[in-house]
């Protein structure tokens, strides 16, 4: 989920101007291809729906954006190192935590989808069987 509501951000000023101030260069063209990139992968996750797949996108958007991004090794000011540090290593564990997890226990249940469409079928089945004995 953090990868979704994160990846909607890289869609305003704001993210696209600290890119560019951060030299990344083409910043309004990059910030939002990683904003969606960020929100396609956390939603095949978060839903089931081509895990590893979802997995690969995060990868690919997180390598960039953390080395280049967050390089607390290059920040001076003691509080902002640690500020990106702490963004440094949360990138690294979520975000490769997750692809790990989605790459060796293969494809999850879809979640959200699977629970409604069983909940639809479980319903039918009862309205069928009323309609039955009416």
């Amino acid at each position: 989920m953090i990868f979704v509501v994160a990846g909607l951000g890289h869609f305003t000023r704001q993210e696209i101007a600290y890119a560019a101030a951060q030299d990344i260069p083409l910043a309004s063209v990059l910030v939002p291809v990683s904003g969606i990139m960020a929100i396609v992968g956390g939603l095949c996750i978060l839903l089931g729906f081509h895990g590893k797949l979802g997995a690969w996108l995060l990868v690919l958007f997180l390598v960039p954006v953390t080395f280049t991004m967050h390089n607390f090794w290059a920040v001076k000011d003691p509080m902002m190192q640690q500020a990106q540090m702490a963004m440094f290593l949360k990138n690294i564990s979520a975000g490769f935590g997750t692809f790990l997890r989605a790459n060796r226990n293969g494809p999850a249940k879809p979640r959200f989808a699977w629970r409604a469409g069983s909940l639809i079928q479980n319903y039918d089945v009862e309205l069928s069987r009323s309609a039955f004995f009416v």
